[in-house]
């Protein structure tokens, strides 16, 4: 049974998940609510199936990019949890999350996954639908001014909460999902595949991925806006 996590983006979600599927879940929309949400969240699901942290393979989580906020409780939490119960950690992208949240729910194949950075900025990145159904990589993660952002051809939508911030004649005429976010439904989906090839790490390497060197100052500048 794999525990996923998401909080790094404005919601806060959690899922028990394993071969057949998703077995209990939460979401709540909230923005901001992430800290006070997920322990409990977490509580509840374990309880509505009658398990413990004993019944858990492991905890896959979103490692970032997305809030400041966000991405340090999702790290946190995961890794207190890991350690106290002796678990291996999954971190997966935010951007690899939402673009795999629009190939499940939208049937997209080729995405350019955004989300809004603030500071007049996008964290972005290209994806496309592998053989197993998992939405790969194609590039590098980026963050970019709303008019530097590197699309890769032949991407068929821009989803996210940055989509519709990009500015290039290369997508002007493409779909914007703006609604599209991730969950812990699509961390749970990648993290399964990874969890199924090995591909975990001790609890100490449940680390943020901020894609800003200077998130702090960042965070204090938009508290002053």
């Amino acid at each position: 049974m794999l525990l996923a996590l998401e909080t790094a983006t404005d919601q806060c979600s959690v899922v028990l998940y394993d071969a057949d599927g998703i077995q209990a879940e939460r979401l709540d929309l909230r923005a901001r609510e992430q800290t006070r949400l997920i322990l409990p969240m977490i509580d509840e699901i374990l309880t509505e199936k009658g398990l413990s942290f004993k019944s858990l393979s492991a905890v896959a989580f979103s490692r970032g990019p997305g809030s400041f906020s966000g991405v340090r409780i999702n790290a946190a939490v995961t890794q207190a949890l890991a350690w106290a119960h002796d678990l291996p950690v999954i971190p997966v992208s935010t951007l690899q999350a939402l673009a795999q949240h629009a190939y499940l729910k939208l049937g997209l194949t080729k995405v350019l996954a955004v989300i809004d950075a603030r500071m007049n900025e996008v964290y972005a990145a290209s994806y496309q639908v592998d053989q197993q159904g998992m939405m790969q990589l194609i590039g590098e993660e980026q963050l970019a001014a709303y008019h530097a952002v590197t699309i890769t051809d032949g991407v068929q939508a821009l989803v996210g909460s940055g989509s519709l911030l990009v500015h290039s004649d290369a997508v002007s005429s493409l779909p914007r999902h703006v609604d599209c976010i991730a969950t812990a439904e699509d961390i749970a989906v990648l993290g399964w595949q990874l969890l199924k090839q090995g591909a975990t790490l001790p609890a100490e390497q449940a680390l943020p991925v901020y894609l800003r060197d200077d998130a702090w100052k960042k965070l204090d500048q938009q508290r002053k806006m």
